[in-house]
């Protein structure tokens, strides 16, 4: 049957996190692999009150067809909070509700890629963003990832031949190694992208979860013509509502608007309305302090535990927030080997090579504090010490 299928789909790899979350989801396994939202954080008594009072007010309005671009009343509130956290200023008009930024990267392959094209990444970089520019049979360009952001000599060096136009980034609590951009560098690659005409795809999911040190410039207020912005509740809110956003300048809209027409038409638009209207009845901002006290006491915990169980040749970056944290062994030591060797104590994470466009496995890997509590981090990054042991002969 395999002539069924496009050529599209059979280049596409599945995806090696949804594989281990297999594994992960066995009782006994303390897991630090998946990068999920802490569930004890999910506010379900003032959703279940805003899913009663949306049906009771807005009626048949609420389950019916609407527009294309998303809820206006939640688009308005996007903007708003852009505003407020970041001066940043966002027209509604300018934002698309998305089925989670998943989607958002998805309409941006479908509007912007053609077969063959090469997309800059960082390197490490977000394995979903890979995925989904995979089925439009793109290349990669990977940039290399220093503890202050990109490479920006090397982002000018493969930039020099005009032939990648689409650089995807995370500057906020990199997904997978946790680093975030300086200043100097952002206005850097602010710099860059301008000069060289390119557009910068900044996803921004994790930059409510800040612990330590001072919020960043969004890179969308430093060329916003040469920006697509992405956003999402996922990780503050909801991840089941899949409902996230684009930021798109002017001359993208109506594009995009098309190509969401042609996927699906609209974003649940029950949900938007249920998540809108808990946002107005609810502070987000102490629901998000709440959460990140509690993932920065974690971070914490797992950074402390690395400390007392791990050698000094093993280096791991101090995310100042989001979920994850990333280790680079010894160059000798397999981080599939490890994997192989750590599940047998019951503890999992993720090798770092599925965040690689080239690599079939590295000496990096992984780790999300984020769904872990301290007395289990410990445990965990102890037993994880312990099979590097036995894996290194010591």
């Amino acid at each position: 049957m395999e002539a069924f299928f496009s050529d599209r789909i059979s280049s596409v790899k599945p995806s090696f996190i949804r594989e281990i979350l297999k594994v992960a989801n066995d009782p006994q396994m303390i897991s630090f692999a998946g990068g999920l939202p802490n569930k004890d954080f999910f506010p379900v008594e003032a959703i279940n009150q805003a899913c009663q009072t949306v049906l009771m007010r807005d009626g048949g309005d609420a389950l019916q067809y609407a527009a294309t671009e998303g809820y206006l009343p939640l688009r308005q509130f996007i903007a708003q909070r852009y505003l407020q956290k970041n001066g940043l200023v966002v027209r509604p008009e300018q934002i698309i509700i998305t089925n989670g930024s998943q989607q958002a990267l998805d309409l941006i392959g479908k509007v912007l890629l053609n077969e063959g094209d090469e997309v800059l990444v960082e390197d490490p970089s977000y394995l979903g963003a890979l995925q989904a520019f995979s089925v439009y049979k793109t290349g990669f360009r990977a940039i290399r990832l220093n503890e202050d952001g990109l490479d920006l000599q090397q982002l000018a060096e493969a930039t020099d031949d005009g032939q990648a136009r689409v650089l995807y980034t995370i500057p906020n609590f990199q997904n997978p190694s946790g680093i975030s951009y300086s200043e100097a560098n952002r206005h850097g690659l602010a710099e860059l992208v301008r000069s060289r005409n390119l557009l910068l795809v900044e996803d921004n999911p994790y930059g409510d979860l800040r612990f330590t040190g001072e919020n960043k410039k969004l890179i969308a207020s430093l060329v916003p013509e040469n920006t697509v912005l992405l956003g999402s509740f996922s990780k503050t809110v909801v991840p089941a509502f899949r409902l996230g956003w684009m930021v798109l300048p002017e001359w993208l809209l109506s594009k995009v608007v098309v190509a969401k027409q042609a996927a699906d038409l609209h974003t649940n638009s029950f949900v938007q309305r249920v998540l809108c209207e808990y946002l107005q009845q609810n502070d987000l901002d102490a629901h998000v302090a709440r959460i990140c006290e509690v993932y920065g006491r974690q971070r914490a915990a797992m950074i402390r535990a690395l400390q007392n169980y791990f050698p000094a040749d093993v280096h791991y970056t101090q995310p100042e927030g989001g979920m994850f944290l990333w280790l680079t062994l010894p160059e000798q030591v397999s981080a599939m080997a490890l994997f192989n060797e750590a599940i047998k104590d019951n503890v999992c994470f993720v090798p770092g090579h599925p965040f690689y466009t080239d690599r079939d496995d590295s000496h990096t890997l992984r780790l999300s504090f984020s769904c872990v509590d301290e007395a289990t981090i410990d445990v965990g990054i102890r037993r994880l010490a312990d099979a590097l042991n036995r894996l290194s002969g010591v």
